[in-house]
């Protein structure tokens, strides 16, 4: 995708917040936000994650932010084309400094087995139009120790080995978001065929079995696809295709 040489956008810079997410909605709640306002912190004393957990994040090590899209002309039926182009565009960003990224559905940002970035996305809908979708995005970039019960974390500066200039990987996460976002907008039907192009191509585990648990139990399963409503489609030993919603399934780490 070719986009736009520069895009300015409103950028709030924190040193501390409980929650870019939540900051970032209170100020939508008093019309104090206009589209792609984007809230940036040093550190996240409550920082959410998926599931109700939280994201651990050392003090001014890593990029941590939110940014506010009001996407009315979108179906709420279409909503998880932002979950595409959200991980689309971290993954496009990272490439850049090295490979082995993937896209662990939904949206986690792998590196091999290991997680380096998660997106919350919340969204208000109207009707059957998305009125309001805040994107919050938690990228582990310099910090070297974790120390919290999370199975697998890993930080870009663990893979490559030195100091990343963060403020340059936010750049180039933000403005391929913001562009993707426009390119959507201008062109929906080819946009949206792009993105499920690119998001399939880099998902994590596309290929041969791997295991897996639902409410029955443990299982081997292939991949078939994602929809473009999100939902998973995977296929398991016997060839039976298992269809999941988010939250549905829990993908197993290998050892």
């Amino acid at each position: 995708m070719k986009y736009p040489s520069r895009i300015n956008i409103p950028i709030e810079k924190m040193e501390e917040t409980p929650s870019t997410n939540d900051h970032l909605a209170q100020l939508c709640r008093h019309n104090k936000a206009e589209e792609f306002y984007t809230v940036v912190t040093n550190y996240q004393t409550d920082g959410k994650g998926q599931r109700g957990n939280t994201w651990e994040a050392e003090r001014g090590k890593n990029i941590l932010f939110s940014i506010v899209i009001y996407p009315t002309a979108l179906e709420a039926k279409n909503q998880f084309y932002l979950s595409m182009l959200t991980a689309v565009s971290i993954v496009a960003a990272l490439e850049k400094y090295t490979d082995g990224f993937s896209i662990k559905w939904p949206n986690d940002i792998y590196w091999k087995e290991k997680k380096i970035a998660g997106i919350l996305i919340e969204n208000e809908v109207q009707g059957k139009y998305i009125a309001q979708s805040i994107i919050g995005i938690g990228l582990n970039v310099n910090q070297e120790t974790f120390l919290s019960d999370a199975p697998n974390p890993v930080s870009l500066k663990q893979i490559i080995g030195t100091n990343i200039n963060r403020e340059e990987l936010f750049q180039k996460i933000i403005h391929g978001i913001v562009a993707s976002y426009r390119l959507l907008e201008e062109d929906f039907a080819k946009m949206s065929a792009t993105l499920r192009i690119l998001y399939q191509r880099k998902l994590f585990r596309k290929n041969g079995y791997h295991p897996y648990r639902d409410a029955e139990g443990t299982f081997m399963a292939q991949l078939e696809h994602i929809g473009s409503d999100g939902y998973l489609y995977l296929q398991d030993e016997q060839g039976k295709i298992r269809r999941y919603a988010f939250k549905e399934v829990e993908f197993l780490l290998h050892e």
